[in-house]
């Protein structure tokens, strides 16, 4: 009796010690079980039902979803379009060169003092050029970055930001320079130009693109040489004329050949 009690206590004790022994495992299992594998295995866990709870709420409110989907994309489209520094000077470098064909009598004062300006702070180095991401601006400085003046190099005489708005002259957003392009339009009128005309003349409608393109139409035609048309009753004569010559000639051959032909018998 004691004998099987005590088989039987070693039996047990065989099987939870063999159930508690440890077993061999694979390195991806010991990388799974790690504090770093259970932070990663929690993180996938949470993205995944975020993920899961955007495309439900999606699902149940179409509209916030497609309000919110319309910003990222905006978002996104308005930063792969922001200009760079490297753009302005292109722009500027372009209109000038628009304003340099043009004489100084017919150019607007406006654009052409505005590109005055930016090529002289341009001269000087006094550009500069920031990005916000969605946005790009184009500012005014004092002095060359490559300056090795005292005031250009001390950080206590620096301008301060909240001088920037009045130093501002540019902002960049989708691919454009807004303050450039607004100061270039109409950059080939002259307002001076038109200052002495009478009050009258100001108040005169200008002409519909209709009317100029027809007026620069029949511009075009009156170089084309001329084209005479001849009436009915002239053709008629032309015809009549023609005929009386086919007929005189026919005339003028028959009596040809009876002469010809009284010479011969003149010589037989």
């Amino acid at each position: 009796m004691a004998a099987s009690l005590v088989f039987r206590r070693w039996c047990s004790t065989t099987v939870a010690e063999a159930a508690t022994a440890p077993t061999k495992s694979t390195r991806w299992q010991r990388l799974r079980n790690g504090r770093a594998g259970r932070w990663l295995s929690g993180m996938f866990v949470d993205y995944k039902e975020a993920v899961r709870e955007t495309f439900v709420g999606a699902r149940e409110r179409p509209i916030k979803a497609g309000v919110y989907l319309s910003l990222l994309g905006g978002t996104w489209a308005c930063f792969y379009t922001n200009p760079e520094d490297g753009s302005f000077e292109t722009s500027l470098k372009e209109r000038a060169n628009q304003l340099g064909l043009l004489s100084p009598w017919i150019r607007n004062g406006v654009s052409d003092g505005h590109m005055q300006k930016l090529v002289k702070l341009q001269n000087h180095g006094c550009l500069r050029h920031v990005s916000l991401g969605v946005l790009s601006l184009t500012y005014r400085a004092d002095y060359d970055p490559d300056s090795s003046l005292y005031e250009a190099r001390c950080s206590a005489l620096s301008v301060p930001w909240r001088e920037l708005p009045d130093r501002m002259l540019d902002v960049g957003f989708a691919g454009r320079w807004w303050v450039l392009d607004a100061k270039m339009k109409d950059y080939d009128v002259n307002d001076e130009e038109f200052r002495h005309l009478p009050p009258a003349l100001f108040a005169t409608v200008p002409p519909a693109p209709q009317v100029t393109e027809l007026n620069e139409q029949m511009h075009k035609d009156s170089w084309k040489p001329i084209a005479l048309e001849m009436d009915e009753e002239e053709r008629e004569r032309l015809r009549a004329a023609e005929q009386e010559e086919g007929e005189g000639v026919g005339v003028e051959g028959t009596q040809s050949e009876s002469v010809g032909l009284t010479q011969e018998e003149a010589q037989t």
